[in-house]
């Protein structure tokens, strides 16, 4: 793989630490909304498809299982998952391996270098029964020596891209994306800019991994996508990002934030369908599928709290905001937000 050809993502792009009210740790409870539906697929694809050979070294008693989490961001969230995921492997160790050795864990927590792993550390839990380690850097290139990891998994992560493509916000580009600050799917040039700057981000991260999980190990990939035929315009997600650019719009109108800015702004985000993601993994070749699943987040049947949304994207996008647009008018955009979102959900 040549990592000279991924660029680490900009320190900005973490979600927000510390665990206060306004932190991604006690705002992420939509993200961990999907654990408990996931989970029982996640051990019948362990029981299933994991092929332990033997993680036992031949001049140890000990077996050491290692796990990395691709995009941990500051907890809670990657402990429920990691404690998951290691029931599941020790239930399928016990029964293949019978009167061996203890099995030892070693869990890996990796997300970019801005990432607040105090806070991570801060609170792992005390009676976690595995060696925790935390591993800074994008996970668009390699991160670990080569047959190292035995299972690999990453929750709500790889639909961030590691960059906004280019052609987007080049105002002489037919994909300039003036108007919208995400890829809503109505703008053909825009779709296939965001569409190829994912493939290549994919295609970077499959390269990666394939060279450090050892053979007959698994990866478990939770990723935010769409319907075939759908648009990210036509989802409740896409329609809420829609609204909050409007919001950026009207406010440079008011004179409040620059134009300049609001035009160059656009989130890195990509919602894929389940058959371009499909094709993409089998194009690349490194890595067979053995289940995929399109499934439906419980929270979507529930009516939507205003303050919850709100606290969900300030924990999401304040950062990138701040970059981006200085931090003394977060709060202003945020408090616009509120009201503007209030005034047009229906609930």
């Amino acid at each position: 793989m040549e990592n000279g050809e991924t660029k680490t993502p900009p320190k900005s792009w973490a979600m927000v630490g510390g665990d206060g009210p306004r932190s991604y740790a006690q705002n992420s409870s939509y993200q961990r909304g999907l654990l408990d539906v996931v989970n029982e697929l996640i051990n019948e694809g362990i029981k299933d498809k994991l092929d332990f050979k033997s993680p036992c070294s031949d001049s140890s008693n000990i077996c050491t299982f290692r796990i990395a989490d691709f995009g941990c961001s500051a907890g809670p969230n990657t402990f429920l998952a990691m404690e998951k995921i290691m029931e599941a492997v020790e239930q399928k160790y016990q029964a293949q391996f019978q009167n061996s050795p203890p099995l030892e864990f070693q869990v890996f927590f990796n997300d970019v270098t801005a990432n607040d792993f105090n806070t991570l550390f801060k609170t792992l839990p005390s009676y976690q029964k595995y060696f925790a380690a935390g591993v800074p850097g994008t996970f668009y290139g390699r991160l670990f020596p080569k047959s190292t990891l035995h299972l690999a998994c990453s929750s709500y992560s790889l639909h961030w891209l590691s960059k906004v493509p280019e052609e987007v916000v080049d105002t002489k580009s037919p994909a300039w994306n003036k108007g919208s600050i995400q890829c809503s799917g109505t703008a053909k040039e825009v779709a296939k800019a965001y569409s190829a700057q994912f493939k290549t981000d994919m295609d970077n991260f499959l390269n990666a991994r394939s060279q450090e999980i050892i053979g007959g190990g698994l990866m478990v990939i939770i990723i935010l996508g769409l319907p075939d035929g759908i648009l990210m315009s036509q989802t409740l997600a896409g329609i809420c990002n829609e609204l909050f650019g409007s919001c950026l719009i009207d406010m440079a109108k008011l004179g409040v934030i620059s134009e300049e800015k609001v035009d160059s702004f656009n989130l890195p985000l990509y919602y894929s369908s389940a058959k371009e993601l499909e094709e993409i993994i089998k194009n690349n070749g490194h890595f067979c599928i053995e289940r995929m699943n399109m499934l439906n987040h419980p929270m979507m049947k529930r009516k939507l709290d205003v303050q919850f949304v709100i606290l969900q994207f300030r924990a999401i996008y304040q950062a990138l905001l701040e970059e981006h647009f200085g931090r003394d008018d977060v709060d202003k955009i945020f408090e616009y937000f509120a009201k503007k979102f209030a005034d047009n959900y229906k609930g």
